[in-house]
C-alpha cells in the first residue's frame, strides 16, 4: 500500500513560531526530531520507505529533502501552487497506473501528534484491509472529543456495520460536519456517538477519481490534462497552469460531506491536529499547569503557555489566567487560549497589509 503524507501547509494557528519559511511541519514541537520527522518513523515500521510519498509545495521540496535524506527524491511531489488537498490528490493520482486504482492507499497529514505508534500502525494495517474488502467506502480514522474544539470535523458514527478487523470495530458513518460553531461542538461533545475527524483517510485510486469527477468537476477536467502531458515535453508548463487553476476547496467540504459511504474507525492513540496554540498546550501540560519554554519569570499566574523560541528575551508575567504568550526574534504575540483559534486572522491581515517579513 501507498502512502501519501500532505507536508505542503502553513499552519497559521501556530503563527509566529510557524512562518513561511518554515511552517509546523517542519518545527520540533515534541522532540528532537520535527513533525515531519515523526510522521515518516512511525510509518517504516510497517511500510518500506519506496511506498512512501510526501506532497508538499516546490518551495519546501530543499527542506523535504534535508529531513528525509534518504527518501527516492522521485517519491517528493512539488506542487507549484498552494492549494488544497483535492488538488494534492489529484496531482498523486497523476503518478500511479491505471492497474494500482484498485489498491488502497491511505492519506494523511504531516504535522499531527500520535503518542502509540504501534497502536496506530496495526489501524492503518486494519484500514487497509477493510477498503481492499469494501473498495466502494471511503474509510476515515476519529478520535474521542476531549473539549469543544471548533477547529476540527466531527463524525457521527453509526451502528457498527461490519466485522472486527483485528480488533477494530468499524461503523459507517450517520453524519459528517466540518469546522461546527461552539454551540454545535459543546452538544457533540457531549453525545459519545460523536468522533472527531483525524485527516486520515484510506481509500482507492478509482473511487477518488470518480469522487473528483462527480464532486469537484473542473478539478477532474484539470487532473486530466495533467495526467496525459506526465512524460511529455510540455509536461511542466501544463501543469503549473492546470494546477493554479485547480479549485481550492475543503476535501472534507467537497468530498466527504457528499459522498455517502463513509466508514470510521474509532482510534484512542493520543493524538492531537496541534491545531492551535491552545491545542498545543494541552499537549504539553495538564489542565491548569503552566508550560514554560524560554527565558521566564512568573508571579501567580496559572493555566499560561510562553512558548519561546529563543532565550534572549525575558517574558515576565504577573497575575494572569489563561494566556498564550508566543516569542519569536521579531514577534510577540499575546492571547487569551479561548481566542487562540483567531489567531490565522492575524496572519491575514498581514497579508492584507503587506506585512510579508512578518508572515
Amino acid at each position: 500500500m501507498k502512502v501519501l503524507i500532505l507536508a505542503g501547509g502553513q499552519g497559521t494557528r501556530l503563527w509566529p513560531l510557524s512562518r513561511k519559511i518554515k511552517p509546523k511541519q517542519f518545527q520540533k514541537l515534541f522532540s528532537s526530531k520535527t513533525l515531519l520527522q515523526e510522521s515518516i518513523e512511525r510509518l517504516l515500521p510497517v511500510f518500506p520507505l519506496k511506498s512512501l510519498f510526501i506532497s508538499t509545495n516546490e518551495e519546501y521540496v530543499k527542506e523535504v529533502k534535508f529531513e528525509i535524506s534518504n527518501l527516492p527524491p522521485k517519491n517528493i511531489i512539488a506542487e507549484p501552487e498552494r492549494r488544497e488537498r483535492v488538488a494534492a490528490i489529484s496531482l498523486f493520482l497523476t503518478r500511479l497506473k491505471k492497474k494500482e486504482f484498485n489498491q488502497p492507499f491511505v492519506v494523511l497529514p504531516s504535522d499531527h501528534l500520535i503518542k502509540e505508534n504501534e497502536k496506530f500502525q496495526k489501524a492503518i494495517l486494519a484500514g487497509e484491509k477493510f477498503v481492499a474488502e469494501n473498495p466502494q467506502y471511503i474509510l476515515t480514522f476519529g478520535a474521542k472529543p476531549i473539549f469543544p474544539d471548533t477547529g476540527l470535523g466531527y463524525i457521527k458514527r453509526g451502528k457498527p456495520a461490519f466485522s472486527e478487523i483485528n480488533n477494530f470495530k468499524i461503523y459507517k458513518v450517520a453524519f459528517f460536519k466540518e469546522k461546527p460553531n461552539l454551540k454545535r461542538a459543546q452538544s457533540y461533545l457531549k453525545n459519545k456517538n460523536y468522533l472527531w475527524n483525524m485527516g486520515i483517510f484510506i481509500f482507492t485510486p478509482g473511487l477518488m477519481e470518480k469522487a473528483i469527477k462527480d464532486f469537484v468537476p473542473d478539478t477532474y477536467k484539470r487532473y486530466e490534462r495533467i495526467r496525459e502531458a506526465r512524460g511529455k515535453p510540455n509536461f511542466k508548463s501544463v501543469l503549473k497552469k492546470e494546477y493554479g487553476e485547480m479549485d481550492s476547496v475543503s476535501f472534507d467540504y467537497s468530498i466527504i460531506e457528499n459522498y455517502s459511504k463513509i466508514a470510521v474507525l474509532p482510534l484512542d492513540v493520543g493524538w492531537s491536529d496541534v491545531g492551535s496554540w491552545t491545542v498545543l498546550k494541552n499537549c504539553l501540560s495538564s489542565p491548569n499547569k503552566n508550560f514554560i519554554k524560554g527565558n521566564y519569570l512568573g508571579i501567580d499566574s496559572k493555566n499560561v503557555l510562553v512558548y519561546g523560541s529563543t532565550n534572549k528575551q525575558l517574558v515576565a508575567v504577573l497575575g494572569v489566567r489563561d494566556l498564550i504568550v508566543a516569542v519569536t526574534d521579531d514577534i510577540i504575540l499575546i492571547c487569551n487560549k479561548d481566542e487562540s483559534q483567531k489567531v490565522k486572522k492575524l496572519v491575514e491581515k498581514l497579508e492584507k497589509n503587506k506585512k510579508f517579513d512578518y508572515l
